[in-house]
C-alpha cells in the first residue's frame, strides 16, 4: 500500500508540473499574439490618422482601427479635417510614420489594453500648393515646406470588439523635442 501511494503522488506531482507548464505556455502564447496585434493596430492606425490628417485622405476608413466615438471626438483630426488645419495649404505627397512601443499590458483574457508609446514623423514630402508659392516665398522662404509634425508620447486604451482590437482613447502624454 505504501509503495502504491507514493507512486500515485509521484504521478501526480509530476502531472500537476506538466499542467501548469502548459497553462504557463498557453498564457505566454495569447499575450504574445495580443502584443502582435496591438502594435500593428497602433503603427497601422496612428500612420492612417496622420495621413487623413495631412494628406486629407478619407476619415471613413479611421473605423477600421478606431472607435467610432473616438474619431468623431478627436480632436487633432477634427483640426486636421478643418479649414484651419496647418497642412491645408500644403500638397503632402508622403510620410515617414513611425510608432515605437514603450509598454504594452492585456492579459489574454480581458478585452480591454493599455499601451504607451511614441509617435513621430521625421520626414514629410510635400510643397506648398502652387496657387501660395510666390506669396510664401516672399514673406518666409522656409513656409514653402509643411510644418513639422510633434513627435509625442501617447498612453492609449485598447478595446477588444467582436475578435478584433480597436483604439478606444489616446491620452497625450508629453511632446518630445
Amino acid at each position: 500500500m505504501q509503495y502504491l501511494r507514493r507512486f500515485l503522488w509521484y504521478i501526480a506531482k509530476r502531472l500537476l508540473g506538466v499542467t501548469l507548464l502548459f497553462g504557463a505556455l498557453i498564457i505566454a502564447f495569447y499575450m504574445a499574439m495580443n502584443t502582435s496585434n496591438i502594435l500593428i493596430l497602433l503603427k497601422d492606425g496612428m500612420a492612417l490618422r496622420a495621413q487623413v490628417i495631412m494628406m486629407e485622405e478619407e476619415p471613413a476608413s479611421l473605423t477600421k482601427f478606431f472607435q467610432e466615438d473616438f474619431v468623431r471626438l478627436d480632436t487633432a483630426l477634427n483640426v486636421g479635417l478643418s479649414s484651419e488645419s496647418p497642412y491645408a495649404d500644403y500638397d503632402i505627397t508622403g510620410i515617414d510614420h513611425r510608432v515605437t512601443l514603450e509598454w504594452m499590458w492585456c492579459w489574454p483574457w480581458d478585452d480591454t489594453a493599455s499601451a504607451d508609446f511614441v509617435e513621430s514623423v521625421p520626414k514629410i514630402d510635400g510643397r506648398i500648393k502652387s496657387s501660395l508659392r510666390a506669396e510664401a516665398e516672399a514673406n518666409d522662404p522656409s513656409s514653402v515646406y509643411p510644418p513639422a509634425w510633434s513627435t509625442s508620447r501617447y498612453r492609449a486604451t485598447l478595446v477588444r470588439e467582436n475578435g478584433r482590437w480597436k483604439i478606444a482613447s489616446l491620452k497625450l502624454m508629453e511632446t518630445l523635442p
